[in-house]
């Protein structure tokens, strides 16, 4: 007979953690609140779980045999925690460290709030100034982004709002939502599923809050910065499955046609940097998992509980603020056709 808790679950996917993964484990067996914690190793090589193990015992652990990337590394957590009958469920990467008052605060963020699906906190990079994330919004671009990345946090996202999606770095899950909607989708590997999990929550009728007072601490970038070109054909690969899993009908073929630019340019930049067989075997392979995808669009229309235009109005009518290059070419047209900034 499976043993439950009423404790929440705080996931952490592991590949050669280190001792970044004991300083997270460190972190979270401070918290006010204290966690079901388990480790899904991905085939790591370094002796980082035997260590974590070690130091703390009373974690559990799931190991793989093969890097089966962020969403393989945390979607076994995330079954265990329904097998265990939690009420929520945390993501939280290797490389990250937690306030104190982190999974307390976002679990009673969400107790009060029965219609929110998750809440995201504020992450914060390594140097506790400069902001990493405070939720993620999708554009009419079909192009995802991290509010606030890269800028320094002086207080400019301090208030309780609503999101479009929580950062798998550090957010928590209600587990009824996740019953609904489904998991992180393993066809990603790495990078937007937390955007597309959203997406469906989005559409399913679940709101997403971001509470600033609960905040975590990430090296960015730790893992995927050791593979060449890693980046370049996630990303490629992924958005596209995000438009066509997700995007309502009505405007599909507006939105993939400003994507369609978007890649065209993305592409360019890539071979620019020498990366053409990373940025063409992303585009290739999400190309093929679309036809995969279709009988998922089916189910997630069917089960979808808002209007189109409800999720065409919580999208941003803009650019992400980092696509420069975008935003010249933009700026040209506009002037080509007479129209003011």
């Amino acid at each position: 007979m499976t043993k439950s808790t009423d404790k929440p679950v705080v996931v952490i996917p592991n590949l050669n953690g280190g001792e970044d993964l004991l300083l997270a484990i460190g972190s979270l067996q401070k918290q006010t609140l204290k966690p079901h914690i388990i480790v899904v190793d991905n085939a790591s090589t370094d002796g980082s779980v035997g260590k974590a193990l070690k130091e703390y015992p009373n974690i559990e652990l799931i190991q793989h045999t093969k890097n089966k990337g962020y969403t393989g590394g945390v979607n076994p957590g995330l079954k265990r925690a329904i097998e265990l009958g939690a009420s929520y469920a945390a993501p939280f990467n290797d490389d990250a460290v937690a306030d104190t008052e982190w999974l307390e605060k976002l679990v009673t963020f969400l107790n009060e709030r029965p219609n929110y699906g998750a809440a995201c906190c504020k992450v914060l990079k390594s140097d506790k100034k400069t902001l990493d994330s405070t939720g993620d919004y999708v554009t009419v671009w079909g192009l995802p982004y991290p509010r606030g990345r890269d800028e320094k946090d002086s207080g400019q996202y301090d208030a309780k709002t609503d999101i479009f999606a929580a950062s798998g770095a550090a957010s928590l899950f209600r587990i009824e939502a996740l019953k609904r909607v489904g998991l992180f989708d393993e066809d990603y590997f790495a990078y937007y599923e937390d955007v597309d999990l959203g997406f469906r929550l989005q559409l399913a009728g679940w709101k997403i809050g971001f509470v600033p007072t609960a905040k975590v601490y990430h090296k960015v970038g730790m893992t995927s910065g050791r593979i060449k070109g890693f980046t370049t054909t996630q990303t490629l690969k992924n958005i596209q499955l995000l438009i066509w899993k997700n995007v309502p009908t009505r405007y599909l073929f507006s939105i993939s046609l400003r994507y369609t630019l978007a890649e065209i340019l993305f592409f360019g930049r890539a071979i620019t940097r020498g990366q053409l067989i990373p940025a063409a075997k992303g585009l290739l392979l999400g190309r093929l998992l679309l036809l995969k995808k279709i009988p998922e669009r089916r189910w997630i229309k069917a089960h979808r509980k808002v209007s189109p235009d409800y999720i065409w109005g919580i999208l941003v009518h803009d650019l992400p603020p980092n696509a420069r290059a975008l935003r010249t070419l933009r700026r040209y047209w506009w002037r080509l056709v007479g129209k003011s900034e």
